[in-house]
């Protein structure tokens, strides 16, 4: 009998995949459907058709990630309990945010926000410490700080979307993926629990440092839009985001776009490791970098992901279009660089898996894709105009 006749026996004599399920998975599946159920009663009134499917739809969602990788339970339970807190706290007086201490120094929207970003970009330096002084206590602090950041980071967004409706009676509240300033929260905590997730996968934190330096410069952008630009104010959607498919459309491209840029960063690990290898097999760079196998392995699994939910992503965009505009489709500069992100990795993936390109030129093309991927995203709204100018800078 084959290993993988084996592998199939096994698998059927242990029984179906639900029958392993532990009294701990059954619990939080009942505690997430439970504050769905709760989110719907309080909320209902707040939402459409589309809405409510949404929200359920998520609850699924979260089930299954909650069984799938177990860590990300604790990550939402804090999310959800500091989140709670601090709606409870604001009441229904936005203005209280200046007079209690929890809320001005931790968990408003900004607070939260601001901690995510100074923990993000500690966290940056801290793993590239822990992987040049082989130093395995900075790793795990380098690791719960990003974790850190990352619960502040969603506690912001949640937050925040309370806030928007506290702010007027006047129908701005909405959820937080609307405008420049949310989406780099988004993109920021997404890219880091994807991280996250092959970190402990893979057993190593030595890639850390590449990928948090792709979200500190995120921070970075975040900072100076908040401080420069005050994009920190909540503002009225514009009538064309006033739309339930914001919901699903815009965190589905940034799964893709948080997959992309951990690709991209790989790519420059992969590329280090080579070079350093080649120079010294034994030197110090060679032997704390990231192993190549693994680089390579990481990179095509990130960008399998996040090809598949921008693809996701640029369906549910056409039929947003059609419903706002009339059209599924209709070159406007937006869309046409989201063809061109789509096509570019759509190559990638098949010179990978149909010519058995690994390695150095797959590398560099990852990061070729990354400038690609921020001109769709960035550039076009500062450069071009089109449909999505409600985008600009």
């Amino acid at each position: 009998m084959s290993k993988n006749q084996d592998d199939a026996l096994a698998s059927f004599e242990r029984g179906a995949w639900i029958k392993r399920l532990s009294w701990w998975d059954y619990l939080w599946a009942l505690t997430v459907i439970l504050g769905s159920v709760y989110a719907y009663n309080r909320y209902s009134a707040l939402m459409d058709n589309y809405e409510v499917g949404i929200l359920f739809g998520t609850a699924i969602a979260i089930i299954a990630q909650g069984w799938f990788w177990k860590s990300f339970r604790t990550l939402s339970v804090a999310v959800t309990v500091l989140s709670l807190w601090a709606i409870f706290l604001y009441g229904t007086d936005i203005g209280v945010a200046e007079q209690k201490f929890l809320l001005k120094y931790l968990i408003s929207s900004q607070s939260a926000t601001m901690w995510m970003s100074a923990l993000f970009v500690m966290a940056t330096f801290t793993y590239f410490f822990a992987t040049f002084r082989d130093n395995d206590f900075a790793g795990k602090v380098a690791t719960h700080m990003t974790w850190i950041a990352s619960a502040m980071g969603s506690i912001g967004l949640m937050v925040r979307w309370r806030e928007s409706y506290l702010v007027s009676h006047e129908g701005i509240g909405h959820i937080p993926v609307s405008n420049l300033y949310e989406v780099f929260i988004l993109f920021a905590v997404m890219t880091a629990l994807i991280y996250l997730y092959y970190e402990q996968k893979y057993k190593t934190r030595n890639m850390g440092g590449f990928v948090l330096l792709i979200i500190s410069a995120s921070v970075g952008f975040l900072l100076w839009y908040h401080f420069e630009k005050g994009a920190h104010e909540i503002k009225p959607l514009v009538p064309a985001l006033q739309s339930y498919w914001m919901k699903i459309h815009v965190p589905a491209n940034f799964v893709g776009y948080g997959t992309f840029s951990i690709a991209a960063m790989l790519g420059i690990a992969y590329l280090m490791k080579q070079r350093a290898l080649r120079i010294n097999p034994q030197g110090y760079m060679a032997k704390r970098l990231p192993d190549l196998d693994m680089l390579d392995d990481v990179m095509h699994k990130s960008i399998a992901l996040g090809f598949a939910f921008f693809t996701i992503a640029t369906v549910l965009g056409a039929m947003w279009a059609a419903e706002a505009w009339g059209g599924y489709w209709s070159w406007d500069p937006k869309e046409t660089w989201a063809l061109i992100v789509w096509l570019n990795y759509a190559a990638w993936l098949h010179m990978r898996l149909t010519k058995g390109w690994r390695g150095a030129p797959l590398a560099w093309w990852a990061i070729i894709g990354l400038f690609i991927t921020t001109f769709a995203f960035l550039g076009v709204n500062m450069f071009l105009s089109g449909l999505h100018s409600y985008g600009e800078l």
